[in-house]
C-alpha cells in the first residue's frame, strides 16, 4: 500500500510564504511523475506544479515566478516553496506522484490535501 502525507499548510498573510511537503511512503518500487494540485471548493482541481523524473519542472502560469517544486528522491518527498503569496492562492493543496508499487503495477497516488489560507 502506498501512502502520502502532506504537511505545511497554514494561514499566511498576502505576500508570504510557505513551504509545503510531501512523503511518500510503503511498498514503493519506483516515483516517476510528482506534482502539486490545488482545489477550491465548488471548482475544479487545476494543475499547480510538475516535476518529472528526469527533472524536467511545469508550472501553472498562475504560479510562474511565484512557486518553486522540488523533490528528494532519497527521501521520495517533494516540496512545494510558494512566495509571494496572494489571496487567489487560498485553496486545499493535492500532492501526486505516479509510482510503480511492489506488485509492478504503476497508478497515480494521491495525498489527503491540506489547506493554504491567504488572508490579511
Amino acid at each position: 500500500q502506498v501512502q502520502f502525507v502532506e504537511s505545511g499548510g497554514g494561514l499566511v498573510q498576502p505576500g508570504g510564504s510557505l513551504t509545503l511537503s510531501c512523503a511518500a511512503s510503503g511498498s514503493i518500487t519506483s516515483i516517476y511523475n510528482m506534482g502539486w494540485h490545488r482545489q477550491v471548493l465548488g471548482k475544479e482541481r487545476e494543475f499547480v506544479a510538475g516535476s518529472t523524473n528526469g527533472g524536467r519542472l511545469t508550472y501553472a502560469d498562475s504560479v510562474k515566478g511565484r512557486f518553486t517544486i522540488s523533490r528528494d528522491n532519497a527521501k521520495k518527498t517533494v516540496y512545494l516553496q510558494m512566495t509571494s503569496l496572494k489571496p487567489e492562492d487560498t485553496a486545499v493543496y493535492y500532492c501526486n506522484g505516479l509510482i510503480t508499487d511492489v506488485s509492478g503495477a504503476a497508478r497515480m497516488y494521491w495525498g489527503q490535501g491540506i489547506e493554504v489560507t491567504v488572508v490579511s
